[in-house]
Formats: C-alpha cells, sequence, structure tokens
C-alpha cells in the first residue's frame, strides 16, 4: 500500500487507451448499459477538453448479440459466436456514436484481428489510421473483429488487444476498467483474507503467480490477463491502471491524480516502433534453440545472432518471419525477423558466418538475426 502522497499515474498521461469490459457494458450481459456508456462517453469527453487523446477498446460485441438474439448461453461453437459479434456490433457502436454524439465528438470503428498487427505494412497501416484519428479528435472504438477471426489467430481478449494498442500509438497509460475494484493477493469473493493492492511494478512475476483465472460468465478474461496486459503495454513505456468502471467518474479522477484502483508502473523506457511490432507478436512460425553463448552475447551485450550461436532449428518459416530465440531450456529470450529460411538455417547452423556462401551458395547476410531486427523478452 502505498502513502496518501501516491498519486495516479494517468495524472500526466496525454495519450491514453481505456478498455471497458464486457460485464461493464451490457450491465453484467443484460444488454447494452445505455446510462454507463454515456458517463464514460461525457468523462472522455472532459479529456478531450484538456487536450488529452483517448482510444476506446471496448468489449460487448458478443454479449449484445447475444441479449438481441435471445441466447441464455454463450455459444462455444465458433460460427455462432461469429455471428453474435456480428449482430452485436450493431447496437455497439450505434450506442457509442449516440452518446459522444451529445458531446459533439465523432467516433469511428476500426475492427482488428492478429493478422492486421502480424504482418508489418498492415500494422503500419492500423498505427497510422489511429494516430490520423486522433490528431482529427475523432474517439476511436476498437474491438476485435470477431466475425472473421479464428481460434488460431484472435487475441483472446480485449484486455490483450488493449495492451497491443497502447503499443502501437506508443501511449502513455492503459486503463483497464473492470468490475472489481483493481487487484487483490487474492479472489476477494473467495477468500476475505484477500488484500488490495495498490501500486505494483508491471511485469513482476510474483502478480502472475497471485492472479486466478476468468471470473466472469460473460467476458473471457480474467485478473491474469490483465497483469499480462500490464506486462505488455510496459515494454513501450506505458503504465496500467486496473480499476472499478462503476466508481463515479473514475476516468476524470485518474487523470486529476486520484489514486484509484492498482497501479501497475512501467520502468522500461520506451522501445522502438520496429521492436515493439516484435515484441508484440503472439505467434511465431519457429524458434532457434540458442547455447549458453548466444544467450549471453544476446542478453548481454546487444549483438546480432549468428549462426554458430544456434544449435536447433524448429518449425517451418521464410526469410523475413518473426521467429522465436529460446535457450536450451525453452525459455523464450527474444524474437526478431530472420535472415534465412528454416531449411537454411539448419544447414548453416553452428557454422562460423564466413562459410555461409559455402554451404548455401551465396550469403544474404552475416547475421541470423540483426541485432536492429532483434527484441530481447
Amino acid at each position: 500500500m502505498k502513502s496518501p502522497e501516491f498519486k495516479s499515474l494517468v495524472l500526466d498521461a496525454k495519450v491514453i487507451v481505456v478498455k471497458v469490459g464486457s460485464s461493464l457494458v451490457t450491465n453484467d450481459g443484460n444488454g447494452l448499459d445505455q446510462t454507463a456508456i454515456a458517463a464514460w462517453a461525457a468523462q472522455v469527453a472532459m479529456l478531450a477538453q484538456q487536450g488529452r487523446q483517448i482510444v476506446l477498446v471496448s468489449s460487448g460485441a458478443v454479449a449484445e448479440g447475444m441479449q438481441r438474439l435471445g441466447w441464455k448461453k454463450r455459444p462455444t461453437a465458433v460460427n455462432e459466436l461469429q455471428a453474435a459479434a456480428a449482430v452485436g456490433q450493431m447496437g455497439l457502436v450505434q450506442m457509442y456514436e449516440s452518446c459522444f454524439s451529445q458531446h459533439h465528438l465523432h467516433t469511428a470503428q476500426v475492427l482488428l484481428t492478429h493478422d492486421d498487427l502480424a504482418d508489418r505494412k498492415r500494422y503500419l497501416n492500423a498505427r497510422s489510421t489511429l494516430r490520423t484519428l486522433l490528431d482529427m479528435k475523432v474517439i476511436p472504438i476498437i474491438n476485435e473483429n470477431d466475425t472473421v477471426v479464428t481460434d488460431e489467430i484472435r487475441f483472446g481478449d480485449n484486455d490483450t488487444l488493449a495492451s497491443l494498442v497502447a503499443n502501437l500509438i506508443e501511449a502513455d497509460a492503459l486503463v483497464i476498467l473492470t468490475d472489481q475494484q483493481g487487484l487483490y493477493s487474492a479472489d476477494p469473493r473467495k477468500d476475505p483474507a484477500a488484500t488490495f493492492i495498490q501500486h505494483a511494478t508491471a511485469g513482476d512475476l510474483a502478480l502472475e503467480q497471485m492472479a486466478g483465472g476468468a471470473g466472469s460468465s460473460v467476458g473471457t478474461g480474467g485478473m491474469l490477463t490483465k497483469i499480462l496486459a500490464a506486462k505488455r503495454a510496459a515494454r513501450s513505456g506505458a503504465h496500467t491502471v486496473i480499476a472499478s468502471g462503476r466508481e463515479v467518474d473514475v476516468l476524470v479522477r485518474l487523470s486529476a491524480g486520484e489514486a484509484i484502483g492498482t497501479h501497475l508502473q512501467a520502468t522500461q523506457m520506451k522501445t522502438a516502433a520496429r521492436k515493439q511490432w516484435l515484441a508484440d507478436h503472439l505467434r511465431m512460425t519457429g524458434k532457434l534453440v540458442l547455447d549458453a553463448g548466444a544467450v549471453k552475447v544476446l542478453k548481454s551485450e546487444g549483438k546480432s545472432l549468428l549462426p554458430i550461436g544456434v544449435t536447433a532449428v524448429e518449425g517451418y518459416f521464410e526469410r523475413g518471419d518473426v521467429v522465436a530465440c529460446v535457450d536450451a531450456q525453452g525459455a523464450e529470450i527474444a524474437r526478431g525477423l530472420v535472415n534465412y529460411s528454416a531449411s537454411e538455417a539448419t544447414r548453416i547452423m553452428r557454422k562460423p558466418s564466413h562459410e555461409i556462401e559455402a554451404i548455401l551458395g551465396y550469403m544474404d547476410e552475416a547475421e541470423l538475426i540483426h541485432r536492429d531486427s532483434l527484441v530481447l523478452l
């Protein structure tokens, strides 16, 4: 617990990503909560008047679709979830547009999939679009594109999506609004001895060990996904606040410096946009297993990965794909854009760079992954 002098990490934030959970948007699954959405719109309008730029990542499309279709139980079939999302998006966006129009603010619907952020060109296009919208004082309303996404490429929850968006636009803060007051040492609904955590460091492994699973039948994200989202957002220097969306004027009060909820502080400096993109990949096409020497060189000396430091190649990948770099125990230490395909990497691994041309008949690069295209995790 921090002293009363502790100030909100959102106080000086100029660019803020706000994620609103399904249970808040849909009043615990009972249909869109117009009163609550109107209140958030009013708060965002006040922050916009202060010169802050706000992006909303909103859950609720599937839950609203279920309500409109009269479904009492969340479906498990992908096609039914996609249908519910398609129906629900209509009502969700209409509600946001209506509420923000009361404050003379335009909104824009932005639907994303992992493929949009995994492909470098589409990543840059999404980044440019969002920044342009913010410069035009438009409020982007972002959701995962559930109508086309599959389990293999989905973000899985909007906490993860919100953290990726925070990195995408280099936000100063990520505010995750939930139906809980913040982070506790245990689930307060099950353990009366649970203690509230007001301030911690984003990425602290102790937080992940404490976190439980999903707590709602409406949404898909539990407290663990929020802790992992804070860890991801911290890679680009964004602080995270996990707070109750039912707190009166929560966004305004956070921005005024009031320490509401749990504040997870980022300790990292903002990384280069290219390396943010690499770090944000949720799935890799292959792995390179490194020896102890290569691990040390990458972690301690910031050098490129050479073929001689690779002991094994796993998966199928082509030149330019993002691959994971793991140690002998399988722990991922870095990821980057590989300069050779899987078959080529297999032939040149454990070999010095000056032998690449003799082995392959050509040499594009002396490095398997150049340090400018590699990010440590």
